[in-house]
């Protein structure tokens, strides 16, 4: 099925997300959708899924129409009912399921919602499987029996928090006062309790879902109310979860921001001190900060670099072998020992760990990250051809590359929306990179900029 000889996409760089409502993402498409994802991961001899939602008010109408889907081919479904992302794909991987479902839109607003898929090995699905699940429900997008909703499996819940426990050993918390923000997703009963488990005085904001409030005004992407109860509450540290629990974002005890850069370099470098890296490599997108770089570069640690997206992070660490990487955005993955799945709440606690250890504040252990400026400049572009279609673009790119050496970066992209192209140079100093960023839009100006073409 194609549009203009362009194949329709479903699934995007993280599953399927959208407008609750519209497209795909209504109750009879899901249906067709679980129908086909069935009939693709398991064949013709049926078998059993996981399925879970974060605190969206559509997820459980989602979660029931892409189960009547499932059982229609054939596939026995529990429900774990509000949970992670991470939560499900590790429990997919650990019980015996043939494949599990996220009801989730991650960061997005409530009104969204989204679809993520894992195989039986709780991993992401490889392209040519997905294509595999477009091309079946595009040819038969015929909506699934109506049935009674999955059976919500209590135990599935404790399983991960048992999880999460035995991967933590013989840390404890008593004595340490942490705030914690779920972003009123799918974190918001089991981070509290783990957290308790282990001995903390957990202050809970956000940590109610209405089906509303997720992501409103607080989470990973918003987390100016927890910097503030970290500060009335004189806690040691502050998580921020996003909507579906993959990410986190950090408050030291001094209300400062602790990113996934700045998490990444404390785990790196604790990781090194006490002998733990048998391979002095990390992976990283090209999205983190070069201060990244410098501040593992002075304990002997590189960055194996790779595209944006937590898929890519995935295939390198895998490839590579190592332990440990992660996004600015704070999605970090802890490679084999953590079955290759990113884990808010796992990357908050490997961070106390680190934290309790060195007896040590998350401040001092995230001071030597310490990121540079960024200068971003918008060209307005008649044309947007190949870079290396452009001599004096290559040039003044590479001229600024070389001043820069290994303490900066040139990122140079097209908007995808706008007839824009977008300079952004990284560096440690910001009257310099600001130049630096303008002498190449001046030979993008000259070379396709609108107003010389008009």
């Amino acid at each position: 099925m194609t549009t203009n000889d362009t194949p329709v996409r479903l699934f995007g760089t993280d599953g399927i997300r959208g407008r609750y409502g519209t497209g795909w993402l209504t109750p009879g498409p899901v249906s067709a959708l679980g129908r086909v994802i069935g009939q693709t991961l398991t064949g013709a001899k049926g078998g059993s899924a996981l399925v879970g939602h974060d605190g969206r008010r559509s997820g459980p109408e989602l979660e029931h129409a892409i189960s009547r889907g499932l059982r229609s081919a054939g596939v026995e479904v529990k429900s774990a009912g509000l949970i992670t992302t991470p939560g499900v794909a590790l429990l997919g991987k650990r019980l015996p399921f043939d494949l599990s479902v996220m009801i989730s839109a991650s960061h997005n607003p409530a009104a969204d919602n989204g679809i993520k898929v894992f195989g039986a090995e709780g991993e992401k699905l490889a392209d040519e499987v997905e294509l595999e699940i477009e091309r079946g429900v595009l040819a038969d997008p015929t909506p699934a029996p109506d049935g009674p909703r999955p059976p919500h499996d209590p135990s599935l819940e404790l399983a991960y928090l048992d999880t999460l426990r035995e991967a933590v050993g013989d840390l404890q918390l008593t004595g340490m006062t942490i705030v914690l923000d779920c972003a009123n997703g799918g974190g918001s009963r089991v981070a509290p309790r783990i957290l308790g488990r282990l001995g903390a005085h957990v202050v809970s904001i956000a940590c109610s879902p209405d089906g509303d409030n997720i992501n409103d005004g607080c989470g990973s992407t918003q987390p100016e109310s927890l910097r503030e109860a970290v500060r009335l509450n004189s806690a040691d540290l502050g998580i921020a979860l996003d909507g579906d629990g993959d990410r986190c974002i950090l408050v030291d005890e001094r209300a400062g921001l602790v990113n996934g850069d700045g998490i990444l370099t404390v785990l790196a470098r604790h990781a090194r001190a006490r002998g733990r890296m048998a391979d002095a490599r990390i992976v990283a997108t090209v999205m983190s900060n070069k201060g990244l770089h410098r501040a593992l570069r002075q304990v002997g640690v590189s960055v194996v670099t790779v595209d944006v997206g937590d898929r890519r992070v995935v295939e390198a660490l895998r490839r590579e072998q190592l332990a440990l990487g992660g996004e600015q955005s704070g999605h970090v993955v802890f490679g084999a020992e953590h079955h290759y799945v990113g884990d808010g709440i796992y990357t908050a606690l490997r961070t106390l760990i680190a934290m309790r250890e060195e007896k040590k504040p998350l401040s001092e252990l995230a001071r030597p990250y310490q990121p540079f400026p960024q200068v971003l400049m918008n060209v307005p572009v008649a044309s947007k051809p190949d870079w290396s279609e452009l001599p004096s673009v290559v040039a003044a790119v590479r001229a600024v590359e070389s001043a820069l050496g290994e303490d900066g970066r040139v990122l140079l992209r097209y908007s995808g929306t706008e007839p824009l192209a977008r300079v952004m140079v990284e560096g440690p100093d910001e009257q310099a990179i600001r130049r630096q960023a303008r002498s190449i839009a001046v030979e993008l100006e000259y070379a396709i900029g609108s107003a010389n073409r008009a």
